[in-house]
């Protein structure tokens, strides 16, 4: 692989593994584009910048979280930090373990699978759009119930089906739970941390350490630090439409691509 692959993979891994765009859709197809021979471990290490741009961009938001859940548990003091901190763990695990099985047995063949990605996009896509439109948003994310955590972590197994995205289902999830935009963007954002975390340890022991990996991860982290800025402000005043309309037009672009290729 070459510096030049990996600085590619690394930009368009730091924009689509934030935005509800899916990362795995394209990551999957790049390399099916230009005929790129990837590591399927680069995979994993370009999250691993994702989740570096979360802890540093959230870094006071984690250390009141991890505080706040402390003090719950040890010192029995209520805070919103702490419930949300154990909202975030509880909401972790079955949508977590799901996920990883599902991943584990079937993730991998379904990225050779180009026309079930390109479906994905575009379903997820049309989803995305009408729930968005007609959701309500009474709910921030300090005011988030269990309830809404809950579903909001538990449909992340649905990520192991390239195209769907973590951060469009839970995204999605979240408008449908009546969460406003941008604490709902938030929040997946946080929810991603842990798992991204468990796969980067997992796949530890097959990373190459030479210089593509690091110039790919570190591109995925500075484009990952400039997505959540903007995302977060533009979810202020703007709405997931752009998002939604993007996923469909790649989805038919990809559909033509395969078929010419056939």
């Amino acid at each position: 692989m070459t510096i030049f692959q990996s600085i590619i993979l690394g930009i368009v891994q730091g924009l689509t593994e934030l935005l509800p765009i899916s990362s795995s859709a394209h990551l999957n197809l790049i390399p099916w584009i230009f005929e790129w021979n990837i590591p399927e471990s680069f995979d994993v290490a370009l999250h691993f910048g994702t989740l570096l741009a979360i802890g540093i961009f959230f870094f006071k938001d984690w250390i009141d979280l991890i505080k706040g859940g402390y003090n719950k548990i040890i010192h029995k003091k209520n805070s919103t930090e702490g419930t949300m901190f154990w909202y975030i763990v509880i909401a972790t695990i079955p949508g977590g373990a799901i996920g990883f099985l599902l991943d584990h047995f079937v993730g991998d063949e379904l990225g050779n699978f180009t026309l079930l990605i390109a479906s994905a996009l575009i379903i997820m896509g049309i989803i995305l759009y009408i729930v968005d439109k007609k959701a309500p948003a009474k709910t921030k994310y300090e005011d988030m119930n269990f309830k809404q955590t809950f579903l909001i972590g538990l449909s992340q197994a649905l990520a192991f089906i390239p195209g769907v995205s973590r951060s469009g289902i839970t995204m999605t999830i979240g408008r449908i739970m009546g969460v406003d935009r941008e604490s709902t963007a938030k929040y997946s954002f946080m929810l991603s941390a842990p798992i991204v975390l468990g796969a980067t340890l997992y796949k530890f022991k097959d990373f190459v350490f030479d210089i593509p990996f690091i110039v790919g991860v570190l591109a995925s982290f500075i484009t990952g630090l400039f997505v959540i800025k903007f995302l977060l402000e533009y979810l202020k005043k703007g709405s997931f439409k752009i998002f939604a309309i993007y996923r469909v037009i790649i989805g038919i672009i990809i559909i033509a691509l395969y078929f010419t290729r056939i």
